[in-house]
């Protein structure tokens, strides 16, 4: 069982989009696949479980709530899934509570909870963790919980100095804290091959040695819509360029 984050700390950059679609072509094939959403904004929830037509009975938030109390015995963190109406997906929903929450798991020290729950999880293929746009307990305990981290990246120059410092970032936890999480690849998403800027920051990074993986993303008015449909692009439109662009992002992840 393969736990993959997306995290990047800036905004924008399609980490909903992109664990959506991967996890959705994974459960497509068979894999029993589960997203956990750590965004207090639950872009993951309502992409994959729609707008209320499945309410979760449990939440992210109810798990981590249940760090906090040493008089309960928390319930296995399968408990916290909800079904998806897709076949082989399961999510664990956002909640707005996590903010909340934050304060009183930094002052009791959980940062390891999270790891320590996915550790015991037994009936997936495959976990996806989406993840706030900073580097806040949410996101720390993701890393650290962690096999693997996927990192979206757009071509400009303000995403470029804070990919510097989003690497650097990575090392220092994963010194401390997971030495076994590696860097899968920094994804190009939103790629324009034809405009030039794009193009010239990707080879420069590259000659940088940074990880980028060949397979980049398009922008499209199909993925908005998928988003607007509540269906990642495999089940909405599976003959789709930017369909084949996820299958070939999911086939070059899955062999590596």
């Amino acid at each position: 069982m393969i736990k993959r984050v997306v995290f990047n700390q800036k905004g924008g950059v399609g980490k909903t989009t992109i664990v959506c679609n991967l996890a959705a072509i994974a459960a497509s094939r068979g894999l029993r696949t589960l997203v956990i959403d750590l965004d207090t904004q639950g872009n993951s929830t309502q992409y994959l479980l729609g707008n209320g037509a499945t309410k979760p009975d449990r939440t992210v938030a109810d798990f981590f709530e249940a760090t906090l109390s040493f008089s309960l015995q928390a319930p296995p963190f399968v408990s916290y899934a909800t079904n998806s109406p897709f076949d082989n997906l399961d999510v664990v929903a956002a909640d707005p509570r996590l903010e909340e929450l934050t304060v009183k798991l930094e002052a009791k020290q959980k940062i390891y909870k999270f790891r320590d729950a996915l550790k015991k999880l037994k009936g997936y293929d495959a976990i996806f963790i989406d993840t706030p746009p900073a580097l806040n307990f949410y996101a720390r305990s993701a890393l650290i919980a962690a096999d693997r981290v996927l990192i979206p990246f757009d071509c400009d120059e303000f995403s470029r100095q804070a990919l510097y410092t989003l690497m650097d970032n990575i090392d220092e936890l994963r010194a401390d804290h997971n030495e076994d999480l590696s860097v899968e690849g920094i994804v190009v998403n939103q790629f324009q091959p034809r405009s030039r800027m794009p193009a010239r920051v990707v080879e420069e990074l590259k000659a940088e040695g940074r990880p980028l993986l060949d397979q980049t993303l398009s922008s499209s008015v199909r993925v908005k819509e998928s988003h607007e449909q509540h269906k990642p692009m495999i089940y909405l439109d599976a003959s789709h360029r930017v369909t084949k662009e996820y299958i070939a992002l999911f086939d070059a992840i899955s062999a590596s």
